[in-house]
């Protein structure tokens, strides 16, 4: 390498001790609105099972991802008040995208159990109580009101906040499904609408859970976080002002925010003060992609060991 690599700058933040996830002021309200969805998830599985409603068993599952989304963002926050310590530099922030995988993993098993026994269902339809499946969902639906409004605040600040209240909120729409559903079973005696109603909240979770898993996959394999592109944040570091052109280029997050970059930064044939460089490519990023971890490595000459990755 050149003498210039002696440059190198590490632009990162002390995890754990200054840097503060705004989620945190919104802890309060993300663990009232757990505990509601917990025992309204325990309520409909006990009472799905005494109904014998197996719509009500399906948006349990639909709730469930709701505990998970709820339980995910309340361990983010938890383990982001960590410091990064000798074994684990980075802290533990990826742990997010482990549960999400988890998590994910066992919706798939549950949501296709359900449409298993809907499939069951359609063949031999049996009795439901309508009384106690109307009652429990009932209870479902103010309990997703109110998480939705103790959630409301938060949404607009933070992501983790977002998608928690972006569940709850799909969860209301599964509540006033089941509703429908023992309405129509009371008043029609239509007993086929209960694996009706199953299956269709069945289908509503398939989609949400594939897409948790696909995101928590992208963060663990190290993707390129959604909203950047890649091409576009190696042309900006090229327009900066003595940049001959950047190789080695990374970027990642070690969960769901955060962007983390690192790249080698060649200087063009003036030379010129590596640091005023250094700075300059590194406030392009801060301002163009909110990218403020960037690891830059300048070089006089071209390292020879790496090529750009788009």
């Amino acid at each position: 390498m050149g003498t210039a690599s002696e440059h190198s700058h590490d632009h990162r933040h002390d995890h754990g001790h200054g840097h503060v996830p705004s989620v945190i002021k919104h802890e309060r309200p993300l663990w009232i609105a757990f505990a509601l969805t917990a025992v309204v998830l325990l309520a409909e599985v006990a009472g799905g099972l005494l109904s014998n409603s197996l719509a009500l068993l399906s948006d349990a599952a639909h709730m469930m991802t709701d505990v998970a989304a709820l339980g995910i963002s309340l361990f983010a926050v938890r383990m982001s008040r960590r410091p990064a310590d000798a074994q684990r530099s980075y802290g533990y922030a990826r742990m997010e995208a482990i549960g999400a995988l988890v998590n994910g993993g066992l919706l798939f098993v549950v949501a296709g159990y359900i449409l298993w026994e809907a499939v069951q269902r359609f063949r031999a339809p049996q009795e439901v109580a309508t009384a106690g499946m109307l009652a429990v969902a009932v209870l479902g639906l103010v309990a997703n009101l109110v998480s939705m409004r103790l959630l409301a605040a938060g949404a607009g600040e933070s992501l983790n906040v977002k998608g928690a209240y972006l569940e709850v909120w799909s969860d209301m729409l599964g509540s006033l499904g089941v509703i429908a559903g023992a309405l129509l079973i009371h008043f029609s005696g239509w007993t086929v609408v209960d694996p009706v109603m199953a299956v269709l909240l069945g289908l509503w979770v398939l989609p949400r859970t594939w897409s948790l898993l696909r995101q928590a996959a992208h963060v663990l394999m190290q993707g390129v976080p959604a909203g950047i592109d890649l091409v576009d944040v190696r042309d900006a570091m090229q327009a900066v002002a003595g940049v001959a052109t950047v190789h080695d280029l990374h970027v990642w997050a070690l969960g769901s925010r955060e962007p983390i970059l690192t790249a080698h930064v060649l200087l063009d044939e003036r030379g010129g003060d590596a640091d005023g460089v250094r700075d300059a490519v590194a406030a392009a990023l801060v301002a163009r992609f909110a990218i403020s971890h960037a690891t830059l490595q300048m070089e006089a000459r071209h390292c020879g060991g790496g090529q750009l990755h788009d």
